[in-house]
């Protein structure tokens, strides 16, 4: 959880220093943590190289400095049963849930291939068999969404008879919280008492604004109240920290139906997406959260335990970027859609 200052007010992000004791955790487990924050981090640079190429069209909204949220949440729960929802920023979320990285730069590259057929682009990476849901390119949208996969997780364990009802994930970023889907879906959840965790992927930029700027609190966790639900802070750059808070939410909306919402600090490293040039806030800003790098941050504390040389890194790294660009070859080779394809996934 965020500290508190002498005046009571939350410390988070580049004002407190980040806990990461790893000591009580399995080294396995942790090492697949990193591996999994390695890959969205490799995954995104060469998105972002390859949309600078012109091979990638469109919107392309980018999660740099944010895999420790993502990949907190897929460890904590069980996607076998539970379901994720995210915004457009959700190339990281697709990865996180066990998409493969090659599907998904095939659907940047808009390729057959892709995970949408090539349709969808960025903004809309889906799997249902992953439970991953999609990415929705209208702000907000998602939050209905996910509360309405939470009723119906709630209906199959008190009107079916099942035993534990699955949770719905619901990501979204600090601008769709003055979005009114935000506040209806929030209400809804605390009436029905559905296992819904929503979170707030603050980082304290929507789109060019500061969060201060835009909104009369910027601690959204006590939103919560209103809707009688769990409120809940954690660092967005602490893996540890977001697994262990995201997990405690889990739990409690599987085993007693109750949802929460979480305001995660955290912060992007790059524009609100590749178009954007991120004018909006100092070099001497963006450089302190990077001195608190979630991937660095787990590195070194890994570490320090004697659980991973930095030659273990290097090896992993390496590894990582050769899978990275195989799925820039995957995309490179695959067939754009076919023109009659274009009349085939629509409802009407």
């Amino acid at each position: 959880m965020a500290s508190k200052d002498k005046d009571g007010k939350s410390k988070s992000g580049s004002e407190t220093a980040v806990s990461m004791k790893v000591d009580s955790y399995d080294k396995e487990f942790l090492h697949e943590a990193l591996e999994k924050m390695l890959l969205i981090r490799r995954f995104e640079e060469k998105s972002a190289q390859m949309y600078g190429l012109r091979k990638i069209g469109g919107f392309c909204h980018l999660y740099n400095g944010q895999e420790a949220v993502a990949i907190a949440a897929a460890m904590a729960a069980d996607m076998s049963r539970d379901y994720m929802l995210t915004a457009y920023r959700d190339h990281g979320h697709a990865i996180a849930c066990g998409m493969d990285p090659k599907v998904v730069m095939a659907e940047l590259y808009g390729k057959i291939t892709g995970c949408s057929r090539g349709k969808g682009g960025s903004m809309h990476m889906f799997d249902l068999e992953k439970h991953m849901l999609g990415g929705n390119g209208i702000v907000g949208a998602q939050i209905p969404i996910a509360t309405g996969v939470a009723f119906a997780e709630m209906y199959k364990k008190k009107v079916m008879g099942e035993k534990e009802a699955g949770v719905a994930l619901c990501f979204f970023g600090d601008g769709a919280v003055h979005q009114g889907a935000f506040h209806e879906s929030l209400n809804l959840a605390g009436v029905w008492k559905l296992p819904a965790v929503y979170m707030v992927e603050n980082n304290r930029f929507g789109r060019g604004s500061a969060v201060h700027r835009v909104s009369a609190v910027e601690d959204f966790e006590i939103k919560a109240v209103g809707y009688n639900m769990d409120g809940m802070q954690l660092n967005g750059m602490s893996f540890v920290e977001c697994y262990e808070g995201i997990g405690k939410a889990i739990e409690r909306a599987r085993k007693d139906s109750i949802p929460t919402l979480i305001d995660i600090k955290t912060y992007r490293y790059k524009g609100h997406s590749m178009s954007d040039p991120a004018k909006y806030r100092t070099k001497d800003e963006l450089e302190k959260f990077k001195a608190q790098d979630p991937i660095e941050l787990l590195k070194a504390s890994m570490i320090d335990a004697g659980m991973l040389t930095d030659e273990d890194y290097q090896r992993l790294d390496k590894t990582i970027r050769e899978q990275v660009q195989e799925a820039v070859d995957f995309a490179e080779n695959s067939d754009e859609p076919a023109i009659e394809t274009i009349y085939e996934d629509i409802y009407v």
